[in-house]
């Protein structure tokens, strides 16, 4: 039997509490709002295994075209964990790495939009620079400056 080819990683998904800070967020680091939509239903409580499912969820495109981000806001069910403040040696999902032109504008731009670096700015060697962030509601994301 013949193996199957991975065609290419569609999306990943944060379930937040706000989506509007979350776009927001997400927007001034660079990526596009592909739009919003209520996701329920037969079908989808059959994908996600819950039952009586009501999303409202907002798909985020990067620049180049090739990667997404599905924030979700779950209206029913109530979100059951919490793994905001999660450090980042945690087991599991834990974050979004992005590469960015300038890591201090970057930052500077996210800042009113609540990230708080998680550590320092660092660099690696003489190819990159490099932070954890913590945005709205805790997300933790990743940002890389290629300067070698």
């Amino acid at each position: 039997m013949g193996r199957v080819a991975l065609q290419r990683m569609d999306n990943v998904g944060i379930v937040v509490e706000s989506l509007d800070a979350a776009i927001s967020f997400f927007a001034e680091l660079g990526l596009e709002l592909e739009g919003r939509a209520t996701v329920e239903g037969d079908w989808a409580e059959r994908v996600t295994g819950l039952r009586h499912m009501r999303v409202e969820i907002a798909m985020m495109r990067t620049p180049d075209g090739h990667s997404r981000l599905e924030i979700s806001r779950f209206l029913t069910p109530p979100a059951v964990a919490d793994h905001r403040n999660a450090p980042v040696n945690a087991l599991g999902y834990l974050r979004v790495m992005f590469a960015v032109e300038d890591i201090d504008d970057t930052l500077a731009r996210l800042r009113p939009h609540g990230a708080e670096l998680v550590g320092e700015l660092a660099q690696y060697e003489d190819q990159y620079r490099l932070c954890y962030v913590r945005g709205p509601e805790g997300i933790l994301i990743g940002l890389a400056e290629q300067i070698g």
